[in-house]
Order: structure tokens, then C-alpha cells, then sequence
């Protein structure tokens, strides 16, 4: 549930340092597979640069 008074910064701050949580865990696990390795990357690169859109 999003709380009203937190700011449209902190929120993509947080969904960043999730992203980078998961891109994180997946090459923990999959770091052999080179089709997981690109996608992952591209995911992280996606969601790591919706702070920089937003300003």
C-alpha cells in the first residue's frame, strides 16, 4: 500500500534499490546463462533510470 505523504522521489528511489535487489539475486543464481545475463542487465538498466526520467 503507498503511504500519502511520501514523495515521487523516494518512491522511484525505493523501486531503484529493489531493482538492483532482484538484478542482484537473479545473477546470484544465473550467472551462467548468458540469455538471463543480458535480460537481467537490461531490466536493471530500465529500472535503475526511471529516477533519471523523472526530473
Amino acid at each position: 500500500m503507498i503511504e500519502p505523504d511520501i514523495t515521487i522521489q523516494h518512491r522511484t528511489e525505493q523501486f531503484a534499490i529493489r531493482v538492483i535487489n532482484t538484478y542482484t539475486e537473479i545473477n546470484k543464481v544465473n550467472h551462467f546463462n548468458d540469455a538471463v545475463v543480458v535480460i537481467s542487465k537490461q531490466f536493471l538498466g530500465s529500472g535503475a533510470s526511471i529516477g533519471a526520467n523523472l526530473d
